[in-house]
């Protein structure tokens, strides 16, 4: 029994000592006299940090860290003023009548003032040592003075070099890029990266002056590639998810390389919201390097012009066609005088290559041709009837506003539906969509042409006109509207309703409404 009770009190110590040693973390070095006192936390601590994990997370936080002190100097604020008579603005757009209601506005009988100054803020890329900045024409668009700060802070006079406008009207369409020249030497400048190589998830970084916050950093991935755009007809757009705000425009999108690899221009808006949602667009770095010589030797942006309207190789043809899978386009017309004419381009004609390069749709054969050399002869390889390959030579035109609309108007007399009441529709392509300002995704028929004896015509139907519904019904294309049109010619309708849309300059939107037109075109 004493035996027994002699030990149980060693045992409690030992137990004692134990639980301590794990509450508080005692630790008796092997080769010292001195105990250590840790607590739980900090061993966790000590225990995430020589992780192998955790030395991973170090290494890519560090990497991007010095991503970011390599490549933001590169990036610069873009200030520009404009100096606009606000009033005498106001005066042009108001007649006499509205000045009865609202004299407050009426300064005729004022003296002339000095006008306020207007400045706004963007971003721009040094993309030479010696000066050479890359930005977007709409940061820069009829402006009076550019100012360029440095990340370090100086700054300096610009002077616009050459650019690229968006809108279409203005040489057939634009990249929205502008080429800026500061005069400075061993200036810090981005290295172009091959935008053709991005990957679909790849990690990107955008740097700019958001909102006038210099040097913002924001990351993201590459959310797809190749996107399209109502308002720029040559973007093939990079999209991100890297937080970019308006003044972010004309900055720069970077790789993990430090490479540039997209110019920063448009982001997407949802609703009420005016900032960020988490989708951007860039232009591609390969297009805007493409387009820089030209910008430097003739302050604008000379495109090849091929002279034809076409339409993507589908999958029912491309198997009928016994390809792999669909490549090249139809053509669908060839305008009286072009290029594609003289070099005996014929309509129906699938062009397989261009220039040695395999054409792989529509927008690839676009944005092909418009950087091709004016005069240079150029070997394409087309498919007629469906077996007989031909190697043919074409020198390219420039491409000019004239050209597309030539294109346009060829297409419209040469692939358009019958007239029903009143009105004689075509299918809408992306060269129309383009120059009536519709998303190149829209659907319907363009209106293009209404008879002067019409109800359509009254009813303020204008060539122009989107048709996407007859009597409740979607149209698609233009065998869609045939298709309706003819079972309602069976039905010998008096009335039917039209859901049409058209583009509203005054408020820079769309208009849709539903008209009912009648379908005869004699009068009432």
């Amino acid at each position: 029994m004493k035996l027994r009770k002699t030990f149980q009190k060693p045992t409690r110590v030992l137990m004692i000592l134990a639980a301590l040693i794990i509450v508080t973390g005692l630790v008796i070095g092997l080769n010292t006299d001195e105990l250590t006192m840790q607590t739980a936390i900090g061993q966790t601590n000590d225990t995430l940090q020589t992780s192998e994990d955790f030395q991973y997370l170090e290494r890519a936080n560090r990497a991007f860290i010095n991503l970011v002190k390599q490549t933001r100097p590169a990036v610069v604020q873009i200030t520009t003023q404009t100096k606009r008579n606000q009033r005498r603005m106001l005066r042009n757009l108001f007649d006499d009548d509205v000045y009865r209601f609202f004299p407050e506005f009426d300064s005729r009988r004022e003296p002339e003032r000095d006008p306020e100054p207007i400045r706004s803020l963007g971003s721009g890329v040094i993309v030479r040592e010696d000066g050479y900045i890359l930005t977007n024409n709409h940061v820069i668009d009829d402006v009076d003075h550019i100012t360029v700060t440095l990340a370090n802070g100086r700054e300096y006079p610009a002077k616009l070099v050459g650019s690229d406008p968006a809108q279409r009207e203005r040489n057939g369409g634009g990249s929205d890029l502008a080429l800026l020249k500061i005069d400075a030497d061993n200036l810090p400048a981005l290295q172009f990266g091959d935008s053709d190589a991005l990957e679909v998830g790849e990690w990107v970084i955008a740097i700019g002056s958001p909102l006038g916050l210099t040097q913002t950093v924001t990351r993201g991935v590459v959310s797809a590639k190749g996107r399209n755009s109502s308002i720029v007809e040559y973007g093939d757009f990079i999209q991100t998810d890297a937080p970019i705000n308006r003044g972010n425009s004309g900055g720069a999108l970077i790789n993990i390389r430090g490479e540039l690899v997209g110019i920063n221009t448009l982001i997407a808006i949802g609703g009420y919201t005016m900032g960020n949602i988490g989708i951007g667009f860039a232009i591609p770095s390969n297009l805007a390097q493409q387009l820089m010589p030209s910008l430097i030797e003739a302050g604008r942006v000379v495109r090849g012009w091929l002279g034809i309207n076409m339409t993507p190789v589908d999958h029912d043809l491309a198997d009928k066609l016994q390809f792999a899978e669909p490549r090249g386009v139809v053509v669908e017309s060839v305008v009286q005088g072009s290029p594609a004419e003289k070099a005996g381009i014929q309509p129906r004609d699938i062009i397989l290559e261009f220039d040695g390069e395999v054409v792989q749709s529509t927008e690839h054969l676009m944005y092909t041709v418009a950087a091709k050399r004016v005069g240079k002869p150029i070997k394409l390889k087309v498919l007629r009837k469906g077996t007989q390959e031909k190697t043919l030579t074409v020198k390219l035109a420039e491409r000019t506003a004239e050209a597309v609309t030539r294109a346009d108007d060829r297409a419209i007399q040469e692939e358009q539906g019958e007239m029903f009441a009143g009105l004689r529709v075509r299918n809408l392509t992306r060269s129309i969509a383009g120059r009536y300002g519709y998303p190149l995704n829209e659907t319907g028929v363009i209106v293009a042409e209404v008879a002067d004896d019409s109800d359509a015509a009254r009813q303020g139907i204008r060539p122009g006109f989107l048709i996407q519904e007859i009597e409740w019904k979607s149209v698609d294309d233009l065998d869609t509207y045939m298709d309706l049109v003819t079972e309602l010619k069976k039905q010998n309708k008096e009335k039917v309703l039209l859901y049409v849309k058209s583009v509203d300059g005054l408020r820079r939107g769309y208009v849709s409404r539903y008209i009912t037109v009648r379908t005869s075109t004699s009068d009432r």
